[in-house]
């Protein structure tokens, strides 16, 4: 038997007491924007901002940044109050689809609570059908967007960070939800710009069950609107990160590639100066403190060089594994979003008595593009991982499970490693000496120096390979620093 639906209808007297929306919950979102949520994070959204399909959303007189949201929307069937996480779903009469648009160029003006952002008039259409929750799976729900009838949302809720239960759990503890109300469970990867003339298209189902139940889709249709942002308000203010964060990315925002802090002229240099070197010149810079200390590669041999991606490991607590330690965690997400160049760092407080890596994660990181690993933990199937060929630096070897001692907990923050600090973009460079951290800023100047001296070091070891003693030639001094800028005048 096909599961009924209803028109949707959220005017009048039916219009919902609130709207409460998720910030991030699908694996695919959380991994584009790089941040890692431990709780739900939420916004309210104003009454007067649902539409129905075929309304149209207005783009304000110089903004550049409306941007669309597929989801689902829950519809709250019965007043509850503190309820748990294994009720929650129960309490839900309903779902739609819903479309959370928002306008970036605002978002400055009140972040995090969203409110011009995201509240303006026909934000929050809904609808066009109500598929009842009663007999629906909220694991196999589907989600997808079409912009012009091109298809750039589709995803599913079964691997959602934040079950839908636990969303009506979690709001239920603070305040009283009641009949009618709506929550926005967050968006997809996907989400981008849409510009007057789009046509977008929202539709949420349930394919495995009975007659695979629709909403039908839920359109909106983007105009121009004739009046500008009052000046008495807040300003439209848009920079990189807000069109790199509306449009997805910076490839579909249309901006050029950052100057690579690694170029290949520096890359050539490194291949031919000790971590030793490097260090030495950090030093001269007033910087000792930048070596991670305590690992060893599984490679001799091998260089890696690339910049730092952070993952910080908190110590085993049974309860806050049990809430983040399966599923999605941070370590997955960490692997999951690793981009060529990249040397995942990972702080596990020098703890030697589990493993923080395993080959399939190693191996997700390599086919991802990354130069390295490095741990101040312990590897799991490390015999496997170094059969990978991916440089991996580490305190130990162990065969313990992660849960043993650590909590997987944050990705892309600061960190400490092997003693020293890390920052997500710093430079890693490693040889068999050991592993040293070079602040971005600082890297072009460093390796520069460390050549000239790489370029001295060998013209000095030549001349005590000749027979000469090392006073006034260790390093160059007098005659000596004479005849070596002679030599390289010479070479050059």
């Amino acid at each position: 038997m096909s599961i009924i639906t209803t028109q949707a209808d959220f005017t009048g007297a039916n219009r919902p007491g609130k709207i409460v929306a998720l910030h991030l919950n699908y694996p695919s979102r959380i991994a584009q924007r790089g941040r890692s949520p431990k709780f739900p994070g939420y916004f309210i959204k104003a009454g007067t901002s649902i539409a129905a399909t075929g309304d149209a959303v207005e783009r304000p007189q110089g903004t550049e940044l409306l941007a669309y949201e597929g989801e689902i929307a829950l519809i709250i069937g019965e007043t509850c109050r503190r309820v748990s996480p294994e009720e929650g779903w129960s309490k839900v009469s309903g779902i739609t689809a819903a479309n959370d648009w928002g306008l970036y160029d605002l978002r400055h003006a009140d972040k995090g609570s969203n409110v011009k952002n995201k509240s303006g008039d026909g934000y929050t259409p809904l609808g066009p059908a109500i598929i009842p929750a009663a007999e629906l799976d909220p694991t196999a729900l589907r989600v997808r967007t079409w912009v012009n009838g091109d298809l750039v949302q589709d995803d599913d809720t079964s691997g959602l960070v934040f079950p839908f239960g636990q969303l009506v759990a979690d709001l239920s503890q603070l305040m009283t939800l009641e009949a009618g109300d709506v929550i926005l469970t967050g968006t997809p990867a996907g989400s981008s710009v849409a510009v007057p003339g789009d046509v977008v298209e929202v539709e949420v189902d349930a394919p495995t069950a009975p007659g695979g139940p629709s909403t039908g889709r839920l359109v909106s249709r983007v105009v121009e609107s004739e009046f500008p942002m009052a000046a008495f308000g807040a300003q439209p203010q848009v920079d990189e990160t807000q069109r790199i964060e509306a449009w997805g990315s910076r490839e579909a925002a249309g901006l050029d590639e950052p100057t690579p802090v690694i170029t290949d002229e520096l890359r050539a240099k490194v291949d031919e100066i000790a971590v030793a070197t490097l260090w030495a010149q950090m030093r001269k810079r007033g910087i000792s403190n930048c070596s991670i200390d305590g690992v060893t590669t599984n490679h001799p041999g091998t260089r890696i060089l690339g910049t730092a991606k952070t993952l910080r490991y908190v110590p085993n607590r049974e309860d806050l594994f049990k809430s983040h330690g399966g599923g999605y965690n941070a370590q997955k997400r960490a692997m999951d979003s690793v981009k060529p160049g990249d040397v995942v760092v990972m702080e596990a407080r020098g703890e030697k008595g589990t493993g923080t890596l395993g080959d399939v994660l190693a191996l997700r990181a390599q086919v991802l593009g990354a130069t390295g690993v490095v741990t101040d933990g312990g590897v799991r199937d490390s015999a496997a991982v170094a059969a990978l060929g991916l440089p991996v630096y580490s305190s130990s070897n162990h065969p313990a499970v992660l849960g043993r001692r650590h909590v997987p907990w944050e990705i892309d923050g600061t960190i400490a490693c092997g003693g020293t600090t890390v920052q997500p973009g710093d430079v890693i460079v490693g040889d068999d000496d050991g592993v040293i951290v070079i602040p971005p800023h600082l890297f072009e100047e460093v390796v520069n120096d460390a050549y000239e001296q790489e370029r001295q070091d060998g013209w000095v070891f030549d001349q005590v390979k000749d027979g000469n003693p090392v006073d006034g030639l260790f390093p160059p001094t007098g005659e000596w620093k004479q005849r070596y800028q002679e030599w390289r005048e010479a070479q050059d």
